[in-house]
């Protein structure tokens, strides 16, 4: 068995996976601005709104990878 790698509880194995969930979002929801943004004439108001979406999944994502790894006050 291997001491080095820490054992993980079922609630940290389900944040890991909706982290990498909400990652591949992000990435989708910035290629899809990258290629709205080089349309003939771009929809100013969906890209917006998607990246208020991107914006809010950031977010999120911070704050479940917070709950994985606290901030250690020393």
């Amino acid at each position: 068995m291997n001491d080095d790698v820490p054992d993980i509880t079922e609630e940290e194995a389900a944040l890991h996976a909706r982290v990498k969930l909400l990652r591949q979002e992000h990435a989708d929801l910035s290629a899809s601005i990258d290629a709205l943004s080089e349309a003939a004439v771009p929809d100013q108001l969906l890209i917006a709104r998607l990246k208020r979406k991107k914006l809010a999944l950031k977010d999120e994502i911070v704050k479940i990878e917070d709950q994985i790894l606290p901030d250690i006050i020393a």
